[in-house]
């Protein structure tokens, strides 16, 4: 379960987050959209404890996330690249993260496996393509096989295949039980994905919902958005 209340935040001078609320909750794929800037990055941030809010609360499980005991082990969270040393090969990059939480190295080929880099386990990530390393951010997060995935633009950087695998990655992980929030620009290509739905514009929350109640009335996603927003949105 993830809880987002009133969240605030400003950097310097700029108020980049107003009043933000909204629930995720577990067996269902919360969609958290919006144009590039909205501010789904920055709430992301002040969920995993790396920024912190001016106003407001962002719990995960119950607790703020920098309160969790081996946290690997209630989130797996995925932002920006894999966040391995290029240096490292996949394998030893997972069993380094794994042994910070007392999680057993064999756990490293498992999630290799899961994600489909089984066959580039002993690869530099420095040589890995975007679609590689967000699948290797991916391994890491699920580690100890958390209840809460919180992913930032996971399907960025994947080809076709790799998206349609995603789909249904995150359709098991929420028919397992977990709760799955991902952030996205692309509506489109979040469609057939998300149970719920959370848009954000220019660090407002505008609405949210079932995927049927957003839509209601509009053809897609964006029909919703542009309506919303009376055709000021920035371009998705």
């Amino acid at each position: 379960m993830i809880a987002i209340d009133r969240l605030d935040k400003s950097k310097g001078k700029s108020r980049i987050l107003y009043d933000v609320s909204f629930e995720a909750r577990p067996g269902r794929v919360t969609g958290f959209l919006g144009p590039n800037g909205a501010g789904k990055t920055s709430t992301l941030r002040v969920l995993l404890g790396l920024d912190r809010p001016d106003g407001g609360t962002a719990l995960v499980c119950g607790a703020r996330y920098r309160d969790l005991r081996r946290p690997l082990t209630r989130v797996g969270a995925l932002l920006d690249g894999s966040g391995a040393h290029r240096a490292r090969t996949a394998r030893a990059h997972l069993r380094w993260v794994a042994a910070s939480n007392g999680l057993a190295a064999s756990r490293a080929d498992e999630v290799l496996e899961t994600v489909g880099l089984t066959g580039d386990a002993r690869k530099r990530s420095g040589r890995f393509s975007l679609g590689m390393s967000r699948r290797l951010g991916l391994a890491a997060a699920l580690l100890g096989d958390p209840e809460v995935l919180i992913l930032d633009e996971p399907i960025n950087g994947l080809d076709p295949s790799g998206i349609r695998w995603m789909r249904g990655f995150l359709r098991d992980s929420a028919a397992e039980g977990r709760t799955v929030l991902l952030s996205s620009h692309l509506m489109g290509e979040l469609a057939e994905t998300v149970d719920d739905v959370v848009v954000i514009d220019k660090g407002r929350v505008v609405v949210s919902g079932s995927l049927a109640e957003v839509t209601d009335g509009h053809r897609t996603l964006e029909d919703a958005f542009f309506a919303l927003t009376a055709g000021t949105g920035a371009a998705w």
